[in-house]
Formats: C-alpha cells, structure tokens, sequence
C-alpha cells in the first residue's frame, strides 16, 4: 500500500475498484446509466415549484437585552426596556431562525415593515 493510501483509508488499492469491497468500482455507474435506483433527473432537480409554496417564519429584530429574573419580575405596564441598538441601527431579518439580512424599520400603510439593506452570504 502507498504512503498516500495509508493517509486516505478509503482510496482503493487496485484503482479499478471501489475500497474495500474488490467490485469494480464502474458497476455503481452501470446502474445510473441502466436507470436504477434514484429517478431523479436534472430538470426534477431545477424545478423550484415544489417549495413556493412552502411557508417560512420572517423575523425582524430591533434588538437584545439581557436582566436577572428579579428585574424582569419587576417590570410593569410602561416599563421601558433598554435595546442593545442605537436608534437608526440596522434591524437583524431571520428566516426560520437563521441570520439572512439586515434592515431598516419603515411604515406601510399604517404597518411597521423592513427595507432589506444587506444580505448577509450563507457560509455553505
């Protein structure tokens, strides 16, 4: 076995076959091509409507404070709790939880909404 083997126990030693198990390591591409297994095809797989529909939480947050139990036991009808942003500060936008973008407060319509003012990349 190769020094590089060694280091990667799941490269082959005989390059015609898969690691371990001695069966040629095209017989799994013979079954792909004969049709077997997933009947996923490309088109399948760039076809988005399946998940228009599906419904996701938006979540706008001006901001965080933290307070022992005993203050927050104390805090009534016109208590003011201090945020962690300055007035003006971006607004964190959540999707299901996860950090997606940032934003200003605006009104529409009598309503509170969110211009998006940066899109925060997704480190996948």
């Amino acid at each position: 076995m190769s020094e590089e083997e060694n280091k990667n126990p799941t490269m082959a030693s005989d390059e015609n076959s898969l690691a371990g198990t001695g069966q040629p390591a095209s017989s799994s591409f013979n079954e792909l091509e004969q049709g077997g297994g997933d009947t996923t095809t490309l088109g399948d797989v760039n076809d988005f409507s399946a998940v228009y529909n599906v419904p996701v939480q938006i979540s706008a947050v001006l901001g965080r404070a933290v307070m022992p139990v005993s203050q927050l036991l104390k805090l009534g009808r016109g208590a003011v709790v201090e945020l962690d942003r300055r007035v003006g500060e971006s607004v964190d936008i959540y999707v299901n939880n996860r950090l997606v973008a940032r934003g200003e407060v605006v009104i529409v319509d009598e309503r509170l909404g969110i211009t998006m003012t940066e899109i925060i990349k997704s480190e996948r």
